[in-house]
């Protein structure tokens, strides 16, 4: 869910947007300039809250935040291989390790951060930032393509295998071994995305025609969706909502197409004896006698929504999020806006723009501080589909992810690691003794 970004706003008085990114449960999205960058909280449709920005690095090509906790590491093109890892609500530094050659993209969750080269992969612990593993000799990557489960437990990790083919190595993040490869497409890879629990991996090649779905850890293909036909596309982005239940895609187009992950159930009631549903048996029954491509193009699912942008051509990252209770498709796009649309769950069809947003123009305020601190509407996507929760998962006292404000809340144990985060304790959380230094040959390698 990052992008980076080339296209300057018409106009030229404010900074470009050098790079854009959602946070991993979509609650806040991060911005780069070439005069630093910007952290915002998406709590609101009407209002845009800016809860930090910093002008110390400029030139910022990444910066990732974690959840909505005070850690963000930025990679400037002034230091194209140095990582800084900042504590951003105290001001301060808590690492900075350096590379071998130029970052290329960074991943993280509550239990891995990790960074992405051209021919290798670092996998850090979070919580004390040791190097892990240093995963060497992969394909050449020079978008950096890769993608991290959010969840900890798992933490897998997914990267292109392959020059020639759309093939993905699946790594397990905590046990750093490989755990299969898939052969995804038959063209190289494009995008590449984990759903919230890490039980599912999308994917899309080059030619952005064909979005396939596959079940992690076994890599068995579920899904297939045609996103288009005629035309070939360069697919930007590539996301699943908090509840799994659908995948938006985005790409250079004006058209953002999100599906719906459903099976039709096998025990459907029969259809009324009509001359139409007589055609469309006879069609579906006339897919078994034709070449496999034809076939497998007449039995893939079409977009259940769609959202229409003003513009084409521009480098824009969507993601799926409930604000307000509803279900909303947001968009950022590289001229520095954000567009939020309402999505309808049950019927689907074209999405509403209902409200547009500057990102160069908003200022930090005290409010919008404390509004980012304030606990996040549980994430279930849909509205319609929300389900209590039946869990009887323990308790623990602790920090929550806001960085400490709330000391002593109580948060379900699943929120930890091996801990809770402790960003605002004064035994900085990763310790800043260790977090210094430059990764070269400090530890396993593949």
């Amino acid at each position: 869910m990052a992008a980076e970004a080339a296209d300057a706003p018409p106009g030229g008085i404010d900074p470009p947007l050098t790079c854009f990114s959602f946070n991993q449960d979509c609650t806040s999205l991060a911005i780069g300039t070439k005069a630093g960058y910007k952290l915002f909280s998406l709590s609101s449709v009407e209002q845009l809250d800016q809860v930090h920005g910093s002008n110390e690095i400029p030139d910022v090509y990444i910066v990732e935040r974690l959840f909505s906790s005070s850690l963000v590491v930025v990679v400037s093109h002034v230091k194209p291989r140095q990582m800084n890892v900042y504590h951003f609500k105290k001001g301060t530094e808590i690492c900075n390790y350096s590379y071998s050659s130029n970052i290329l993209s960074i991943r993280l969750n509550r239990q891995r951060l990790l960074v992405c080269l051209e021919g290798s992969i670092y996998i850090h612990n979070i919580k004390d930032m040791k190097l892990l593993k240093t995963i060497l000799d992969i394909p050449a990557n020079p978008t950096g393509l890769c993608a991290l489960s959010i969840n900890h437990s798992n933490s897998y990790l997914a990267y292109p295998g392959s020059l020639t083919t759309g093939e993905i190595v699946l790594y397990d993040g905590n046990s750093l071994r490989t755990v299969c490869t898939i052969a995804a497409h038959e063209g190289m890879l494009a995008a590449i995305a984990f759903n919230s629990s890490g039980s599912k991996l999308a994917s899309a090649s080059e030619k952005g025609t064909v979005i396939r779905v596959f079940s992690v850890p076994d890599g068995q293909k579920l899904y297939e969706f045609r996103r288009g036909m005629k035309r070939y596309v360069t697919i930007s982005s590539l996301v699943f909502s908090m509840d799994s239940q659908f995948l938006c895609a985005s790409s250079n187009t004006e058209t953002v197409h999100i599906f719906k992950l459903e099976h039709l159930s096998d025990s459907r009631p029969e259809e009324p004896s009509t001359w139409s549903s007589y055609m469309g048996k006879v069609f579906m029954a006339a897919t078994n006698y034709l070449p496999a491509q034809v076939s497998d193009m007449m039995n893939q699912d079409r977009a259940f929504a769609t959202g229409r942008l003003s513009f084409s051509g521009q480098r824009n990252i969507c993601t799926l999020s409930t604000i307000q209770k509803l279900p909303r498709l947001l968009v950022a796009s590289s001229s520095g806006h954000l567009y939020i649309y309402n999505l309808d769950p049950q019927d689907g069809g074209e999405c509403v723009l209902i409200k547009t947003h500057s990102l160069l123009g908003s200022e930090t305020t005290e409010e919008n501080k404390e509004n980012d601190l304030r606990p996040s509407l549980p994430q279930s996507y849909a509205a319609t589909v929300a389900r209590p929760s039946t869990s009887s998962a323990s308790t623990v006292p602790g920090y929550s992810e806001d960085g400490g404000a709330l000391r002593g809340e109580v948060i379900p144990e699943h929120e930890f690691a091996t801990g809770p985060v402790c960003l605002d304790d004064e035994n900085e959380f990763p310790p800043i003794i260790l977090c210094r230094g430059s990764q070269k040959g400090k530890t396993k390698q593949s």
